[in-house]
Order: structure tokens, then C-alpha cells, then sequence
């Protein structure tokens, strides 16, 4: 039997599956990003990566690192484009010191989680977090397939 691909929402850019396996997530935020018309161009066509990428905090700001933006041939003729360079996060300067106080005092990261679309503004949804452990990895993986076979079962006692 062939694999469904899972649907995504229709606002949906791209997403870090990466990061809700590796980490166990904390607080989300939603940031704004600063971005060139052909990045925004490319993430209409979904090229956009987020699997290495990671946030840190700047003399008061956050910065998006290592998100990788395809440049479409047709959009980026007269510039030439940077598809890794580094990408500023709108944030509030209270969410910005919530931030920061995690990172200093929790010893937690800051992940990027998921790309979307809002009224046709780019968001970023990010979290706290902090990594996981091999043995907390093999719990959940275990959780995980305990609750996929008991819907099963019951799939299977009802019908």
C-alpha cells in the first residue's frame, strides 16, 4: 500500500519537522520577517527550507539563520540573489526579552517551527525549546506508536 503524503494547510509555506522530533517545545511566538520581493516570489512557489535552520539574538534583535530561499530564474534576473543570507524577525520588544530571559536563564534555543501566510504577510511561527535526549527520542517515537495501534484497534472492534 503506497504512503499518503500529508496534506498541509493552504497557508502553510513550509515546515521544521525536524525540530518537534529533536526538541521539546516550550512557548510559540509569531514573527514577522523582513524580506526582498523575490524571496517573497519564491516562497509563493513553496522553495523555501527550513530543516538547518536556527534563530539567535542580536543586540536586541532576532535573526533568522540558515533558512534556504530558492531564487526563481524569473523573478531574480537583475539581482543577483543570496538564498542563505541571514533574515531579520519582526518581534515585539517584550516577546524579544521573553526571548532572551529563555535563553540565558532556562538554557533553552530558540527553533523557527512552521512558514505561513497571514492576509499575505509571511509569518514565522517559533518556540522555546530545549533538546532532547536519545531515550526521551525512543519514548516518544514508542508513544507515538502505541496511539497509532490502538486507533487501529478500535478501528477494528467497531467495524
Amino acid at each position: 500500500m503506497a504512503k499518503k503524503k500529508k496534506k498541509t494547510p493552504e497557508n502553510s509555506i513550509a515546515q521544521n519537522r525536524r525540530a518537534r522530533h529533536d526538541y521539546n517545545l516550550g512557548e510559540t511566538f509569531e514573527a514577522g520577517l523582513s524580506l526582498q520581493g523575490w524571496e517573497v516570489k519564491s516562497m509563493r512557489e513553496s522553495k523555501v527550507t527550513l530543516a538547518e535552520s536556527y534563530i539567535q539574538l542580536h543586540q536586541g534583535e532576532a535573526w533568522l539563520y540558515g533558512c534556504h530561499i530558492t531564487p526563481l530564474k524569473t523573478a531574480s534576473t537583475h539581482y543577483i540573489a543570496e538564498p542563505t543570507r541571514n533574515r531579520k524577525l519582526l518581534l515585539h520588544k517584550n516577546e524579544i526579552d521573553k526571548l532572551h530571559d529563555a535563553q540565558q536563564k532556562g538554557g533553552q534555543t530558540i527553533v523557527p517551527l512552521a512558514l505561513y501566510w497571514i492576509r499575505n504577510r509571511v509569518k514565522l511561527k517559533i518556540a522555546t525549546a530545549k533538546g532532547k535526549k536519545l531515550h526521551d527520542k525512543r519514548a516518544s517515537e514508542k508513544a507515538r506508536e502505541w496511539d497509532r495501534d490502538k486507533s487501529r484497534i478500535l478501528k477494528e472492534s467497531r467495524g
